[in-house]
């Protein structure tokens, strides 16, 4: 391997993990734009793992528009990033597969409306999740002349805890 392709891989690699944190920003946010802008236009989202839905990228972002209203409050993390790239002899190809765990507290509406010791939303500090679930994703990713992009993604839920249950 050259050290021009090593660069390359690196910064195919940097890339790569920029759209993975963007898909969590986006989704924590509610950036239902930033989260389809992810995608390539034949982009697909596999939710079923976790009681969601599947579909084409536009309409899952729809129904993860509605199911998140339940939990305004969410800060999703992804780790344990694990990038393959497709290689094309010595050569990094233009296809990549992503592996990575994800932990996900959320906090209800009741909840994020008032904090659990009543004070106004964002101040208490003391809000206890209600859900958290963890998993793990697996991304399919093509690279198009704007950069890496989402072509599948698909959630599969280890477990999941409700307090008080």
């Amino acid at each position: 391997m050259t050290q021009r392709v090593a660069l390359a891989t690196v910064m195919d690699r940097l890339a790569i993990d920029a759209v993975i944190t963007g898909y969590a920003v986006a989704v924590d946010d509610g950036a239902w734009a930033d989260y389809g802008a992810l995608f390539t236009p034949d982009g697909r989202a596999d939710y079923r793992g976790a009681g969601g839905v599947e579909g084409p990228a536009a309409e899952v972002a729809r129904w993860l528009e509605e199911a998140m209203r339940l939990f305004p409050v969410r800060q999703h993390l992804i780790v344990n990033r694990r990038i393959d790239l497709e290689d094309l002899g010595g050569y990094t190809g233009d296809r990549a597969e992503v592996r990575a765990d994800y932990l996900n507290p959320m906090c209800l509406a009741r909840q994020a409306a008032s904090g659990s010791d009543g004070s106004p939303p964002g101040q208490s500090g003391t809000a206890t999740p209600d859900f958290v679930t963890g998993g793990r994703y697996t991304f399919g990713l093509d690279r198009a002349e704007a950069g890496w992009l989402i072509r599948t993604v698909t959630v599969h839920e280890k477990w999941r805890r409700a307090p008080g249950a």
